[in-house]
């Protein structure tokens, strides 16, 4: 067995030539002047002109508010995710674009009202006399300043410096933009307080606020900016949770102007407060449209039977002929309505699934209880697909990531299969009351029959008639339920302190800490610099970097794949980078024979860090394997990134995941390659615990399942530099290969690989390097071969000429 006492491991000490390196500092001292000098003359510059910078917060917590009015028929779980996901559901709202624009078109903070300040314009918002109120369907003048002077309280004065014969003009309620010519100069025109002004660059009504102070004589400036750069500027809002209390957010932002800062923090949170809040009624929005074109047509039919009993009432001794079939009468309706629940219920659920199996928006469903369903099944499950329907779609213009909508699609796919297995189950049960009710009134029909005919017909125009006035009173009443349900309903977000100026919030400029930055950043810029340049790289480049760094054996070098496809020993069975990996499998079999390993073998490959071949190495490690007529299969077990599933155009649906969570076997997470001999397992879903899944008793249960179907088995691994999992799965492991790629591991993960063999943390390990490109260096041993004595033993690809090469680059570029 090899043991660590194979081989010694050590960390060779890197010698730092500090004297050379404080050389290198000293012949850059020019550099170090010049960046003091420009660093102060910066943060004088700030301290003189910037404006002050304030910081304002409002304080909400999260609490899920149950109507009272709710009922086991018209509760829903709007929140289903708890307290926790719709903490996170809101910070992200908070910060997306799609509520960021209905707060900022509310304020309308694409009007920038600016006040001449020492150095500069400052914002005026607050402060300044008056506002504008635009024509949104009109154009305004875009970017440009436009002047304002108080001539009287009545009156005042427009000047606008044209400066090309077209300006650019933005018209906001289509949010576009177009040209308008001008005459170049100054604009100059006056106007009343409240006239209407209609140019072709300017419209709106100028009106004074409510406590202007004095203004006469004062000058002021206007400006329009654009709404979506308006918009991005007020998504970074910052959004905290308190670390006492999980529910609690604190919304903060960063501006110079207070009463703005103020104006937006209360205002985003009463926009969220008001989405919400129509999130929250959507179910019963839905129940009442239902409910009101379905009262449309019972109308209809209601007063067309209660014109056919007035018909047949006319000229007859009415109460001889009711008295002889009241029973009867009394008794088939209470069928026919026993009837009606059951037929709305399956009608119900036959739309239902029709409506799951044809539709991919689920927001316009009606409640269940409409059609007197009250299966706590049905009536959750249905409201968790509204409520995730509606979610989905106001993240449509808000998020871009396309993993956050298919776990929202995953999500209402399991919810819609749950519902159809529930909906099949109803309807058996349904269709056995059908039968017995069908029965009992063909039984009261049988009965009816032996009566006169006047007391039958009125007998069959009653109960069409009173059963039509039963089910539009049952809609009625459940019209009136749930209005009061929606009227009921609040939200779950709420004020506990509200944004205010109340003094104070000054955080900047602080002009004592902008000179020790001056200072600091004076000194460190120019010395990184010089640090660059005297370590210029710091990557491994060769095997004597590794010699020098350990003492773990190096058995194989790969060179570089230069082919698109990673199947490289496959594809090109012949080539030098084929050798290469046969040599590794001959020095694995040694290594598995010192070990006296028996039976299958397992084989762990990881590295330090992404992007170093780690997949690339295990697929064709396997290939050489398969190739030799031995059952092989590669287990993909990077559940954070996995990327095996693209080399075998694979999808990632079915794996690993799938099976410690015992929902497939492992013959139903096999997948059988075009490669002989060799399967691929691949991760599964991206789950949310990866490391407890491999630390699961199923990890260890799988190993001894494929230790029974394969001769080899390999695992590839995540990097143990960025994450734990590779060393967890160690100890399945009897060889572990550690991937190191030319110029890009660096030299300190190998001493970070020292201390984690010396720890016995991993056991059994050898190098690979991966990626080298020095020919003729190495043998064959190493997937190089001897220059022209290689001639015959394995193909070589021509070599490529310039326009090849640039050509190549290119088409990488791209791919990236």
């Amino acid at each position: 067995m090899l043991d660590i006492k194979d081989f010694s491991i050590f960390e060779n000490q890197v010698s730092f030539d500090f004297k050379g390196f404080l050389v290198k500092i000293g012949s850059y001292w020019k550099w170090f002047l010049a960046s003091l000098l420009i660093s102060f003359t910066i943060a004088y510059q700030v301290n003189i002109r910037k404006e002050k910078i304030y910081g304002m917060e409002t304080l909400i917590s999260i609490k899920e508010e149950s109507n009272p009015l709710f009922t086991s028929n018209t509760s829903l779980v709007f929140n289903w995710g708890g307290t926790s996901d719709q903490v996170q559901t809101i910070s992200t709202t908070l910060q997306s674009r799609s509520h960021n624009e209905l707060v900022v078109d509310k304020l309308q903070y694409y009007i920038n009202y600016l006040v001449e300040g020492e150095y500069n314009l400052i914002d005026g918002y607050g402060a300044v006399p008056f506002y504008v109120a635009i024509d949104k369907s009109k154009a305004q003048l875009a970017g440009a300043l436009i002047g304002i002077k108080f001539i009287s309280e009545n009156e005042y004065e427009i000047r606008i410096p044209f400066e090309n014969p077209s300006v650019s003009v933005i018209t906001y309620a289509s949010n576009s933009y177009s040209s308008t010519a001008v005459v170049t100069g100054d604009f100059v025109k006056k106007y009343k307080v409240g006239e209407k002004v209609s140019l072709p660059f300017l419209n709106w009504k100028l009106q004074i606020t409510d406590n202007p102070g004095f203004y006469v004589g004062n000058e002021y400036f206007v400006s329009f900016s654009d709404f979506d750069g308006t918009v991005s500027g007020y998504k970074g809002i910052n959004v905290g949770s308190d670390d006492k209390g999980g529910s609690i957010i604190t919304l903060a932002m960063q501006g110079t102007n207070k009463a703005r800062l103020v104006e937006y923090l209360n205002s985003t949170v009463k926009m969220l407060i008001k989405r919400q809040l129509d999130s929250k009624n959507q179910f019963a929005t839905n129940t009442i449209a239902f409910i009101d074109s379905t009262l449309v047509a019972m109308e209809s039919q209601l007063k067309e039977t209660g014109d056919e009993l007035k018909t047949f009432r006319k000229g007859k001794n009415i109460f001889d002929v009711e008295d002889g079939g009241a029973k009867f009468a009394d008794k088939i309706l209470e069928f026919d309505i026993t009837k009606d629940e059951v037929n709305r219920k399956m009608a119900y659920y036959n739309s239902l699934k029709a409506y799951l199996k044809n539709s991919v928006n689920y927001g316009k469903l009606p409640a269940p209880s409409v059609a007197g369903i009250e299966d706590p099944n049905i009536v959750v499950n249905v409201s968790k697909l509204i409520a995730l329907s509606t979610q989905r779609s106001e993240m449509a213009y808000a998020v871009k990531s396309d993993k956050i909508f298919k776990d929202f699609d995953n999500q209402m796919e399991a919810i819609k299969n749950v519902l159809l297995e529930n909906i099949a189950t109803a309807k058996s049960s349904l269709e056995y009351d059908l039968a017995m009710v069908s029965g009992k009134i063909n039984e009261t029909e049988s009965t009816i029959k032996r009566l006169p005919d006047d007391q039958q017909e009125l007998i069959k125009i009653k109960r069409k008639y009173d059963l039509s006035d039963n089910i539009y009173s049952t809609f009625l009443q459940k019209r009136s339920e749930a209005d009061i349900v929606k009227a009921a309903n609040l939200s779950d977000i709420h004020f506990i302190d509200p944004a205010k100026d109340v003094g104070g919030g000054l955080i900047g400029p602080k002009t004592s800490v902008n000179y020790v930055l001056a200072l600091f950043l004076g000194i460190l810029i120019p010395l990184i610099f010089v640090f660059a340049i005297f370590f210029i790289n710091d990557s491994v480049q060769n095997a004597e970097d590794i010699s020098k760094m350990t003492k773990i054996p190096l058995i194989g070098v790969v060179g570089v794949n230069k082919d698109s496809g990673n199947l490289a020993v496959y594809d090109k069975p012949k080539s030098a980078l084929s050798e290469s990996f046969r040599a590794i499998r001959s020095s694995l079999q040694f290594l598995y024979k010192k070990q006296n390993v028996d039976g299958a073998k397992t084989l762990m490959i990881t590295s330090s860090v992404s992007g170093e071949g780690k997949t690339f190495c295990s697929i064709n490690i396997a290939t050489v394997f398969a190739l030799s007529e031995k059952k092989t299969v590669v287990i993909g077990l990077d559940l954070r990134k996995p990327k095996l599933a693209s080399e075998f155009n694979l999808t990632n649906e079915v794996g690993v995941v799938n099976y410690l969570i015992k929902q497939k076997t492992v013959d139903e997470i096999i997948n059988h390659t075009s490669i002989p001999y060799l399967d691929v397992i691949l991760s599964g879903p991206v789950p949310p615990n990866p490391a407890e899944m491999i630390l699961s008793e199923g990890m260890k249960e799988l190993i001894e399942e494929l230790k029974k179907k394969y001769d080899y088995i390999i695992l590839d691994t995540p990097p143990v530099g960025l994450v734990s999992d590779a060393l967890e799965l160690a100890q399945y492991c009897d060889v572990t290969l550690y991937i190191v790629r030319q110029n890009v591991t660096k030299k300190d993960m190998i001493t970070v690989l020292n201390n984690r063999v010396k720890r016995g943390e991993l056991n059994n390990t050898s190098i690979i390097l991966n990626g080298l490109e020095n020919k003729a260096k190495y043998g064959t041993g190493y997937g190089y071969g001897y220059g022209s004595y290689a001639h015959g033993y394995y193909e070589e690809d021509k070599p490529l000429n310039l326009y090849q090469k640039i050509a190549k680059r290119l088409r990488k570029s791209k791919s990236i």
